[in-house]
């Protein structure tokens, strides 16, 4: 079995032939270590092999998380659905929150935001795919969120976020990346982080100008479900 130290450097190999193979800059392209479901002790392995950003879905593990290692340089980013009322630990304990899909919790964030911590880096959720059980702003009501949350005081609207429908074919792959960094583009903000691939599609995401690619399986396993 692999360790993770092995798996990270497989995944920066990967990283860097996509890269070169679109023209890109490496540097340019942020690796968020997925950890939900793993325990702190791998979290703990992959900081000692050179990670720094970790992702996490579900709060309360989250938190347990971040105080059992509260020793270590982590930037920890916020992934996962949003409920209203998780939005004062959020706001309290995350660096980055990539999945804000409306206004509410953008301004709760914003109000909640303790005001010796810089501001909170945004990325807006897009439902690209149209699917109906995925969380996301609509392409259509993007722009005035975008507008509106980039407003706010206390937060850092950065770009934008996606997870497509799941495919095999690349050509969709590319497709879906390629939509969500035109409506970005279109947004006219200057936004510059498009938070988009996972460990099946990194490749196609880098393609299309994925500037973090959120890798969770490629480098822990498969999920533990508990």
């Amino acid at each position: 079995m692999s360790t993770i130290a092995e798996n990270i450097a497989k995944v920066g190999a990967r990283i860097r032939e996509a890269a070169q193979a679109s023209g890109r800059d490496y540097a340019t392209i942020g690796l968020l270590a997925v950890s939900k479901t793993k325990p702190a002790a791998a979290v703990r392995q992959a900081h000692a092999a050179g990670l720094l950003d970790f992702g996490e879905n579900y709060l309360q593990e989250a938190l347990e998380k971040q105080r059992e290692l509260s020793d270590l340089p982590l930037t920890w980013h916020f992934i996962g659905p949003i409920q209203s009322n998780k939005t004062r630990a959020l706001a309290e304990h995350f660096a980055w929150v990539h999945s804000v899909d409306r206004l509410k919790i953008a301004e709760r964030l914003s109000a909640q935001r303790p005001p010796q911590l810089p501001p909170l880096n945004i990325c807006l959720q897009v439902n690209v795919s149209g699917e109906a059980s995925k969380s996301g702003c609509s392409p259509e009501e993007l722009q005035a969120l975008a507008q509106a949350v980039s407003r706010l005081p206390n937060l850092r609207l950065r770009g934008l976020m996606a997870i497509p429908e799941p495919t095999d074919d690349p050509a969709a792959q590319h497709a879906a990346f390629a939509r969500l960094r035109q409506l970005r583009d279109g947004l006219g903000l200057g936004l510059d982080c498009l938070s988009m691939g996972m460990s099946h599609d990194l490749e196609a995401a880098i393609a299309e100008g994925a500037t973090w690619v959120r890798i969770g399986t490629a480098l822990f396993g498969a999920r533990d479900y508990t």
